[in-house]
């Protein structure tokens, strides 16, 4: 039985890291979640033990080995995630600017024009941006809402069901019929619906993004994007405008290729050749009809 005090998170892990304790247990030495042994000592000696052990650690479960931080890996994801959706925003920011303000560069020679192009370029889609974000977090925010809603009705109107149903869920996921039982009964003394919402809904009743938050974060990262190549055609005498705000787009668009690659944990080389790529051929063709444009004109 629980002892009293537990918080939500240490009984969710303990519970996870008893499915993975009994399926690594369960499963062949040929695992790659075996024991790593020293040479001369075999797989279960006391001295490989845990630090010797790979443990297939999931998200929002803790590390106990004496080697590793004490870190919730759901924690750093999401804010990985975050940071990510900034870089991600800003990099909106610099390739939309950039193609509009070398459009207008190419159509004529006017500082005020490219001025007010690059103001309203940078504006609108500040708030397109934000406007979008707050809609999509407020759509799923009302989501799971409305799905937490129909799991407190189940657990008031049916819950044996539902004890059945998280004990399948758990027995799914490799544990034994009596244990998936008992890990089933004892989270839902300790909070039916968190444990519901985890097992069967995939997210925390208790996280729930917030969408004004959202919202001002997107349209500041964009903001911070867009200065950069308005700055870089602006400020260079005319006969450089061009060639200063390519050179400074390419270099941010490399920065942040590299930046959300590393985030992600993926190749840098690739992601930073598809994002200067795909800038330069936003500004090559929106620069190339600006001067089409500018000509008929």
């Amino acid at each position: 039985m629980r002892r009293r005090g537990l918080s939500r998170t240490s009984t969710t892990t303990t519970a996870t890291a008893i499915a993975r304790t009994t399926a690594s247990t369960t499963s062949s030495m040929s695992s790659p979640y075996a024991w790593r042994a020293r040479p001369g000592r075999g797989p279960g000696h006391p001295a490989d033990a845990p630090a010797r052990c790979v443990p297939p650690y999931p998200a929002g479960v803790v590390s106990t080995h004496p080697d590793e931080p004490a870190l919730h890996v759901s924690d750093v994801d999401a804010h990985l995630n975050r940071l990510r959706a900034g870089v991600l925003g800003a990099n909106d920011g610099i390739v939309s600017v950039a193609g509009v303000v070398l459009g207008v560069v190419a159509a004529t020679d006017h500082g005020s024009a490219v001025l007010a192009s690059g103001v309203a370029a940078l504006v609108a889609g500040a708030l397109s941006m934000g406007t979008g974000e707050y809609v999509s977090v407020s759509t799923q925010r009302d989501t799971q809402q409305a799905l937490l809603a129909k799991e407190r009705w189940e657990l008031a109107e049916m819950p044996e069901q539902e004890l059945a149903e998280l004990a399948a869920l758990y027995e799914e996921k490799g544990l034994s019929p009596a244990l998936a039982q008992q890990v089933a009964e004892e989270l839902t003394e300790h909070d039916a619906l968190a444990a519901h919402a985890d097992a069967e809904l995939g997210f925390d009743p208790d996280e729930s993004a917030n969408p004004w938050q959202a919202a001002t974060a997107s349209m500041g990262a964009f903001t911070v994007g867009a200065l950069l190549p308005l700055a870089a055609v602006l400020l260079p005498p005319a006969a450089w405008r061009v060639g200063v705000c390519f050179a400074a787009v390419v270099v941010a668009l490399a920065l942040t290729g590299a930046v959300s690659a590393r985030l992600g944990g993926a190749p840098q080389r690739p992601a930073v050749l598809r994002n200067v790529g795909g800038g330069a051929l936003a500004m090559a063709v929106t620069y190339a009809i600006g001067h089409l444009v500018g000509t008929a004109l």
